[in-house]
């Protein structure tokens, strides 16, 4: 008899390819009893056996885990979500059965801001800008100095210490950046601390971290977006909602401002939006987040945590009630 915990898929099924690959499923027979034929994208489905299930690996498209699954699922124990957020996964009647929450929020951070180092870089050396105009115009003068390009103590501004932010951070230590951050609860140890508002007013470029809460919607409001420097780029790879979209296609029309936008409000645009034809936008779908082979890192993330249980070790990366309010 098998002393594994018995697990269940739970998810779009088109991802659990991507998330679990053939080496981690080989990895996963060895921790868990799965059937990894069998992916629950509805709770309802008649071939689950929803009362032996200890463990609930999750991923986009997961139903809700409401009360009636709940009941439905007397053994119950830990949900491994293979994604970033659980916000929309977990209902009150998870906290009040006290279940393990794990998230794979961590490894879908690495490529968030592994695309956001490589958008400040390239718009420290002016790239987006010099690349329309030279598409724009069909020649360039060789040789010619850009006077007003070069990241060599480029002033960077950064919203959030989420994990993101953090990590954005850390990657950015080579370089020869003045970094500081804005984040009113926590602090990073080299790192100077300023008010948002001095923060938008003395960047050259600003990148927005923090998570879409009542707080910090349109927390770059009108009167923020007038504080940033002419010539200044922001960077969105957080919540559309960080932004009021109107005031910020008004600083973009008169050319003020420059924006990489990976996140909007609304997502997805309207096909009438400006955002699409401004030149000084440079938009891309919401794909800085984990895309294609990316997504086998959270796969393997959410192995290491089963092992954890498997073992009797506390999870790695524990969600909890009060992470919620916090969190993306």
């Amino acid at each position: 008899m098998s002393t594994r915990p018995k697990a269940l898929f739970a998810m779009h099924e088109e991802h659990l390819a991507l998330l679990f690959p053939a080496p981690l499923l080989r990895r996963l027979d060895t921790i868990a009893d799965i059937d990894v034929t069998l992916v629950a994208e509805r709770f309802d489905d008649p071939r689950l056996s929803l009362a032996d299930t200890e463990i609930l690996i999750t991923g986009w498209g997961c139903p809700p885990l409401d009360e009636e699954l709940l009941t439905a699922a007397p053994r119950l124990r830990a949900v491994l979500h293979a994604a970033g957020s659980v916000k929309n996964l977990v209902s009150p009647a998870c906290w009040e059965r006290d279940l393990l929450i794990s998230s794979a929020a961590d490894a879908n951070a690495v490529p968030v801001a592994e695309y956001t180092v490589g958008a400040i870089l390239l718009a420290g050396k002016g790239v987006f800008t010099l690349s329309e105009r030279y598409r724009r115009e069909r020649a360039f003068t060789l040789a010619q100095i850009q006077r007003s390009v070069g990241n060599y103590g480029r002033r960077v501004g950064i919203v959030g210490a989420s994990r993101i932010g953090r990590k954005v951070i850390d990657l950015l230590a080579p370089y020869d950046l003045d970094l500081c951050l804005y984040d009113p609860y926590t602090s990073v140890e080299g790192i100077r601390q300023a008010s948002l508002e001095e923060l938008l007013s003395r960047s050259d470029i600003v990148s927005l971290h923090a998570p879409a809460t009542p707080e910090t919607r349109h927390m770059l409001d009108r009167e923020r977006l007038e504080l940033m420097p002419d010539g200044a780029v922001l960077i969105n790879t957080a919540r559309g909602s960080l932004v009021d979209t109107d005031a910020l296609v008004t600083e973009l029309k008169s050319g003020r401002l420059s924006a990489i936008l990976d996140v909007t409000e609304p997502e997805p645009l309207p096909p009438h939006s400006q955002l699409f034809d401004l030149p000084n936008v440079f938009l891309t779908p919401h794909i800085a987040g984990s895309h294609g082979n990316e997504l086998s890192r959270m796969g393997a993330a959410v192995l290491d945590e089963l092992e954890r249980l498997a073992t009797g070790l506390p999870l790695a990366h524990r969600v909890t009630y009060d992470d919620l309010e916090r969190a993306a």
